[in-house]
């Protein structure tokens, strides 16, 4: 088990609200897709990815491999989102907030969870 393991408890938990709002986007959400063209025939992806990623972080903390795995899925997402909002030159609360945000998140969770001894 990871020691402290609540790092990773805290990410999956973050992990399940976004799937849950995602669900059927609010407002907020649906809004960022829009602005940064993500298909809307892709948006039901969302919630079963991020629920993946709920699961493996949560099974992480009996197994680092898989969450070191998931954290760094996780930072390669964000990435992915920080280009779309540069791409579709949407500056604002929606990149600086949460996509830089969650991926500082998920990076350090990742430094965290990688370089902790065992």
């Amino acid at each position: 088990m990871i020691d402290p393991w609540w790092p990773v408890a805290v990410l999956a938990f973050i992990q399940a609200g976004d799937a849950f709002l995602c669900w059927k986007p609010v407002a907020f959400v649906r809004d960022c897709l829009r602005d940064v063209g993500f298909p809307p025939r892709f948006w039901r992806v969302l919630p079963p990815l991020k629920l993946t990623a709920t699961a493996g972080l949560v099974a992480g903390i009996w197994w680092r491999p898989l969450a070191v795995l998931t954290c760094a899925a996780l930072v390669a997402y964000f990435l992915v989102a920080i280009s779309m909002h540069v791409k579709a030159r949407d500056f604002g609360r929606n990149l600086y907030l949460n996509a830089t945000g969650m991926l500082l998140l998920c990076t350090a969770t990742l430094v965290f969870t990688a370089l902790r001894p065992s």
